[in-house]
């Protein structure tokens, strides 16, 4: 069976020569820790080679990297040094150093190119010349490549909230206190097991193109049908105590029509944000839409202190509780058993 070798990296190779005439003389006038310097660049990244001509009687070379390392991977790089000069061929072996540069300033460690007594004295001026070819090879990662065909994410609910702004198409007209909507059957059928009775069923609007939705704020009802065209509330993106009405009315709604996700939407949004204010006349809705998690946030909520209670039983909308579920103040009292405080 025939096997293949794929390549996970790739090189960058640069070669330079560099020349230092009247190397014998400038050479006896410098110190040990001073050297002369070779800007280079290669593949984008700036390199400079330091020659030490008098480091302790010999000749030795160092590499700096001077720029940034990529966010994703450092640089990784070898130097190739090899002497250049007539009558020298015994030491003209090519050696190499290599590192991992991160930040500018890193260097290769100082690597040694030839004992000042082994060069030749220059019988002339011309020949008086210090020449190294220098070899930087940079080892780079090959960027991966995907296994697969990236799939976008998916636009559909963008296609079919234009189709509801657009109405293009659309064959039934809802009424809502004087304010008209546009929408499509199918789609609202296929979303809502109500008005797939309503519009494919034996009722009476199975074959109107107007339906007149009584005992709901048209602003709620934009928003619901906004939600089963592309399952999402806009309108519950802000804080709750600029949303709390409209979340009470799309909670209804959803329980009308058998929206679950929604409901689980709104009974959430309500969830977090419930205050002496609001505790009662939220607990009456989660009773009155068999909301229990609702239920029990508003009952913790309500018997959390006494003085809590009693501001809760103070409000307007506990009378408004008592009045219209018994039931939950049952709940209540059931919750208190117990409770010490």
């Amino acid at each position: 069976m025939a096997s293949a070798c794929t390549n996970a990296t790739t090189t960058v190779r640069s070669v330079r020569l560099f020349r230092i005439d009247g190397f014998s003389l400038v050479s006896s006038t410098m110190g040990h820790d001073e050297c002369f310097k070779f800007r280079w660049d290669v593949d984008g990244y700036e390199w400079e080679l330091h020659c030490f001509p008098s480091y302790f009687s010999a000749v030795w070379l160092k590499l700096m990297f001077l720029s940034d390392a990529d966010a994703t991977c450092n640089v990784r790089a070898s130097l190739g040094y090899l002497l250049v000069h007539p009558g020298l061929d015994g030491l003209s072996q090519e050696r190499r150093t290599s590192d991992v540069f991160k930040r500018p300033n890193d260097c290769t460690q100082q690597v040694y190119l030839v004992n000042k007594v082994d060069l030749p004295v220059p019988s002339r001026s011309s020949d008086d010349h210090l020449t190294v070819q220098c070899t930087i090879t940079i080892l780079k990662d090959l960027p991966e490549v995907p296994t697969s065909v990236p799939v976008p994410t998916s636009n559909l609910h963008l296609h079919f909230g234009e189709l509801l702004r657009s109405g293009t198409g659309a064959d039934v007209t809802f009424l809502v206190s004087g304010e008209s909507f546009l929408a499509h059957k199918l789609i609202l059928a296929a979303r809502s097991p109500v008005l797939m009775a309503e519009f494919f069923g034996h009722m009476r609007e199975a074959s109107s193109p107007n339906v007149v939705i009584e005992d709901m704020e048209p602003a709620a009802f934009k928003a619901m049908l906004h939600f089963l065209y592309t399952d999402t509330v806009p309108e519950l993106d802000h804080e709750l105590q600029a949303v709390a009405p409209m979340a009470q009315h799309l909670l209804a709604a959803a329980d009308r029509y058998g929206l679950d996700r929604l409901k689980v939407l709104c009974e959430g949004k309500l969830s977090g944000g419930i205050t002496i204010d609001t505790a009662a006349t939220t607990l009456a809705l989660a009773e009155q839409h068999n909301c229990s998690h609702l239920k029990t946030k508003c009952i913790e909520f309500i018997i959390s202190t006494p003085a809590v209670f009693d501001a809760v039983v103070a409000t307007e909308g506990y009378r408004h509780l008592e009045a219209s579920c018994p039931s939950a103040l049952t709940s209540i009292l059931l919750s208190m058993r117990g409770r010490r405080y």
